[in-house]
């Protein structure tokens, strides 16, 4: 019963973050896959396995996981001696994907100064496409120490979270226990 109950909160749990995703302007397939993916142990399953989970085509499955591997947010694995791939979907996998948006941040504030150059600047659409390029330009200035900040604070919990998990500290877990 609570194997049933587990696939079931799974299930939910994958449609109600594919919908938060999908509302942000995520494709629903791509978004129920890599929800499906983030809510597995081992972040990797087969084509046939997100369609069974998914109650999907293989075709559907084949063109979601194109477009994450695309947008950096899965990956494909070749299972050895199987022709079967995997997909996965990494524990840095946000970090990487805003890592990486750089280089569409330099092509979108390339084409902003473009069309601040085709419509005036002195124009109320110069206007505009100027504050959106500032934007951009801000992201792209604090975008690197953010993700440093980051990495500071996952490194941070690793440690806590280990120094939670030596052997000193479960014994005097099992010691204080033992003594209640």
């Amino acid at each position: 019963m609570k194997r049933l109950k587990d696939t079931k909160a799974r299930s939910a749990f994958i449609e109600r973050f594919a919908s938060v995703l999908t509302e942000s302007g995520f494709p629903r397939m791509p978004a129920r896959v890599f929800a499906a993916l983030l809510a597995t142990d081992s972040g990797r399953l087969t084509a046939a396995e997100l369609a069974a989970m998914l109650h999907v085509s293989a075709a559907a499955i084949s063109s979601a996981v194109s477009y994450l591997v695309q947008v950096n947010l899965a990956s494909r694995e070749a299972e050895p001696g199987s022709r079967r791939e995997h997909y996965r979907v990494h524990s840095e996998t946000w970090y990487e994907a805003i890592a990486r948006k750089d280089q569409v941040l330099d092509r979108c504030e390339r084409t902003l100064r473009e069309g601040i150059d085709a419509v005036g600047r002195d124009t109320p659409a110069g206007a505009r496409i100027a504050e959106t390029l500032a934007f951009f330009e801000f992201i792209q200035t604090e975008l690197p120490a953010m993700l440093e900040r980051w990495r500071a604070r996952k490194a941070e919990a690793a440690l806590l979270n280990a120094k939670r998990l030596t052997p000193a500290a479960r014994s005097k877990g099992s010691r204080a226990a033992a003594a209640r």
